[in-house]
């Protein structure tokens, strides 16, 4: 039997069109049942439930999205190793985050679903790992060369797992994206960079037209722009990201819900809707979807709206 037909590489499926993107990995767990109150968050499932990480991949893959982000955004070498998994098993995590990922996109291809379908590799900050909220922050204390020598081990892993795009993400801080571009330098591997992002700065502070301008020239990453944001703050920063870069945007917001750290819950009524998605795509956005509490019922209408 003929095995599936190659699919054009990950750069060559942005410069054809808008590709879409999957949602919240962790609401479409928890809305399985799954409780992710954990340092690890959905990275804990890695090694517990792997079938329920496929099966939150599989979900948003049927419901139009071309791309599942893995659930390694909190997987670091660290994190496990406060848990008691040392670095051989953590490395075999962080592959298999791919390799569930690739499972479910066979599954979705074996279903019906046509097109190409590709895996993301996430790599969080360094905040995440701390697991305190520190990712909407930045400013960790540490300098470029400390978060270099944090990120470039776990990256090395992922990339050696061959997913088509390495997905540096929710990035907080300039200065965590200059060392996170240093870190993917000769993975052979291409990559894209998104910050998360208030009003017109990183967390962190700085400019947007600063903190995009440190991508411009780094061959490695194919794409830039925010992702765990309000949605109003992402329309604002795609044509920023597009005029600074000249490379296509990335952008995946949150639902416009917000999350109270005193209640552990979320309130107000979304504002991510479909409708926004033609205002991106004009202002340069080629990568799009969404982020925390967007779930597959959202994706599928945002497919809708891009004719996917």
């Amino acid at each position: 039997m003929a095995g599936p037909s190659p699919q054009p590489p990950f750069a060559e499926a942005l410069a054809a069109g808008p590709v879409v993107l999957d949602g919240g990995l962790s609401n479409q767990l928890e809305a399985d049942g799954h409780d992710l109150s954990d340092a690890l968050w959905s990275a804990r499932l890695l090694a517990e439930e792997p079938e329920a990480v496929v099966r939150a991949h599989l979900a948003y893959y049927e419901a139009g999205a071309q791309v599942a982000i893995t659930s390694s955004y909190q997987a670091t070498f660290e994190g496990f190793a406060r848990r008691g998994t040392g670095p051989e098993e953590a490395a075999g995590l962080l592959r298999r985050s791919v390799e569930l990922a690739r499972e479910a996109a066979a599954r979705a291809h074996a279903a019906g679903v046509a097109g190409p379908l590709y895996v993301a590799a996430s790599a969080g900050p360094y905040g995440a790992m701390l697991a305190d909220g520190s990712e909407y922050r930045g400013r960790y204390g540490l300098s470029v060369d400390d978060l270099v020598r944090f990120h470039r081990p776990r990256l090395e892993v992922l990339a050696a797992a061959r997913p088509d795009v390495l997905a540096l993400e929710t990035v907080p801080d300039a200065d965590e994206a200059r060392a996170l571009l240093r870190a993917v330098r000769g993975l052979g591997v291409p990559a894209y960079l998104s910050y998360s992002i208030a009003g017109d700065r990183t967390r962190a502070g700085q400019p947007l037209a600063e903190a995009f301008a440190c991508a411009a020239d780094a061959d490695e990453v194919i794409a830039v722009g925010v992702n765990c944001c309000a949605p109003d703050d992402a329309d604002r920063a795609v044509a920023v990201a597009a005029r600074v870069t000249g490379k296509p945007v990335v952008v995946y917001p949150n639902s416009g819900e917000s999350w109270d750290a005193t209640a552990r819950g979320w309130h107000g009524s979304p504002t991510f809707h479909a409708d926004r998605v033609a205002g991106w795509v004009a202002d340069g956005a080629r990568l799009i979807g969404g982020c925390c509490r967007v779930s597959p019922d959202a994706i599928a209408e945002l497919a809708a709206a891009l004719g996917r």
